[in-house]
This record gives structure tokens, C-alpha cells and sequence, in this order.
């Protein structure tokens, strides 16, 4: 049975046979969902708790 993961940056859940796997030198698995996920998380690191269409986000409180 395929297993369905979960993207790293954004939350959302992927489908069997979609999305990205990146393998880091130390041995750790990450799954992106898309290459916009990806750019973001890995090129450019960007927080995914600072952008409002991720699962992670959380509001500033003034």
C-alpha cells in the first residue's frame, strides 16, 4: 500500500506517485509537494510560519 506524506513546507498531504523527495547529506528524508515548496523551503528558506498559504502559518500578535 502506497503511504501518503506529508509536505514539509506547506503541510498539505501528497498523493502517491506526486511530489518531490529531497535527501540531505546526513540522511533525512524530506517531501515537498510542489517545486514552489521546495524553492521556498530549501533556495531561498524561507519560514513557512511567515506565509499565509501554509498550514504553519500563525498571525502576528500586536
Amino acid at each position: 500500500m502506497p503511504r501518503i506524506h506529508v509536505c514539509e513546507f506547506c503541510g498539505k498531504e501528497i498523493e502517491p506517485g506526486t511530489g518531490l523527495m529531497y535527501v540531505k547529506l546526513d540522511g533525512s528524508i524530506h517531501w515537498y509537494c510542489s517545486s514552489k515548496c521546495f524553492k521556498n523551503a530549501v533556495k531561498l528558506r524561507r519560514d513557512p510560519r511567515k506565509l499565509k498559504w501554509t498550514k504553519h502559518y500563525t498571525p502576528l500578535r500586536k
